[in-house]
C-alpha cells in the first residue's frame, strides 16, 4: 500500500548550540572556571 508522506521541507526547528551540549560535559565545567572574555577583545 502506498501512502503520501507529509512534505517536511516547511518544518523548521530552532536549536541553540547551548542546547546541544549536555549539562555535565567537560567544556561546561571549563567554561565556569576560565574567563574567556579576553578573546572578545581581539
Amino acid at each position: 500500500m502506498l501512502s503520501k508522506k507529509e512534505d517536511a521541507r516547511h518544518q523548521i526547528e530552532f536549536v541553540s548550540i547551548d542546547q546541544l551540549v549536555p549539562q555535565d560535559h567537560l567544556l561546561r565545567k571549563i567554561e565556569k572556571v576560565i574567563d574567556f572574555s579576553f578573546i572578545y577583545d581581539l
